[in-house]
């Protein structure tokens, strides 16, 4: 299939959040990602392995760049491995050369990474996908309300469970005294709502999309986008440390294919969702909606991807799930590689 010319970018509506600084982001990186075309790789023997879980539609990115021939167009040839393990699992497979590289939450990746696995984070592909809904019934519909009641997760590690630890934690909720988190399978926490086991769910979509389709007392009570997360990323790429160190072309061609792919993606989520909708059991009118939630045309990278990472190191040091030892600045500088430079 002929490649597609790189999208134009359009104006950041989508949620209407991301204001001045969010686009000047991407500008930015828009225009970093032209000047370096040049250093296009050439890797068209072995195929690179490129990990990412099929089942989360927020990663769309990776099967475009695929079906649409990005990964092509900037000169690698990619193998993709469906991966839905252990994030240590992911990182180890990434860092051992069982994989070249895999795309992932960055709540769910850092506190792996600050254990010093040899992953670097190159790219990020949009801001988004993780969501709060509190129960109408229990009287549930702002963060506030949710001091002394239980808030079901279905993984006590989980992206949901880490981010709005820290937003509870910054509108004055302790996460671990004033809230509990209770775990369940993923397609059982509406009914636990319907029990009165919980008062509010914390997990991603399609998961809480379909919940909230069937259980109509469940309301959105704020996401990773919310206030200053606005024009934060959410999913990021991580390439094997030493294929950065041997090959940067080539780790920054697979950057410059997820980055083009997720603009692409966020002008064209009719069509994304048509290419996710063989992967997913989920309705393409579904899937639709679910991409319009999200900010594909957001995707930092170098100073600025950095400097969110450092963000997001402090806010884990915070609610104590980086080492009190664990400078921020430091991490981020160790973990994110600008290949794009």
């Amino acid at each position: 299939m002929k490649a597609p010319a790189a999208p134009e970018h359009t104006p950041l509506t989508r949620r209407q959040l991301l204001g001045g600084a969010g686009a000047a982001a991407v500008v930015a990186a828009g225009a970093g990602l032209g000047a370096h075309r040049v250093a296009v790789a050439q890797n068209l023997g072995k195929p690179l392995t490129v990990a990412w879980n099929a089942n989360a539609i927020c990663l769309v990115p990776v099967p475009v760049a695929d079906q649409l021939g990005f990964f092509k167009k900037h000169g690698v040839k990619v193998e993709l491995t469906n991966f839905s393990g252990s994030t240590d699992a992911l990182l180890e497979s990434i860092a051992t050369g069982k994989a070249d590289a895999g795309v992932g939450m960055v709540h769910r990746w850092l506190k792996a990474l600050e254990q010093g696995f040899d992953v670097k984070i190159t790219g990020a592909s949009h801001g988004g996908c993780t969501r709060l809904a509190g129960s109408k019934a229990a009287g549930v519909t702002e963060l506030k309300h949710l001091k002394g009641k239980t808030i079901g997760v279905s993984d006590l590690a989980s992206p949901g469970r880490n981010f709005f630890a820290i937003l509870l934690s910054k509108h004055g909720i302790d996460p671990n005294r004033d809230v509990q988190w209770r775990q369940y399978p993923a397609d059982l926490l509406g009914l636990a709502v319907e029990k009165g086991e919980i008062q509010a769910i914390a997990d991603g979509d399609p998961n809480l999309h379909l919940i909230q389709k069937r259980h109509k007392d469940l309301v959105e009570v704020a996401t990773n986008l919310s206030g200053e997360y606005a024009d934060k990323t959410c999913c990021v790429l991580g390439v094997r440390g030493s294929l950065v160190r041997g090959d940067k072309a080539t780790a920054a061609a697979l950057t410059r294919a997820i980055v083009e792919a997720s603009d692409w993606v966020a002008n064209n989520p009719n069509e994304s969702a048509r290419i996710f909708s063989k992967f997913s059991p989920v309705p393409e009118a579904d899937l639709r909606a679910i991409l319009g939630t999200l900010t594909h045309n957001h995707h930092p990278s170098g100073v600025a991807l950095r400097q969110q990472i450092e963000f997001y190191a402090r806010d884990f040091k915070s609610i104590g799930v980086f080492k009190p030892g664990t400078d921020p600045a430091k991490f981020a500088a160790h973990v994110v590689a600008d290949v794009l430079a």
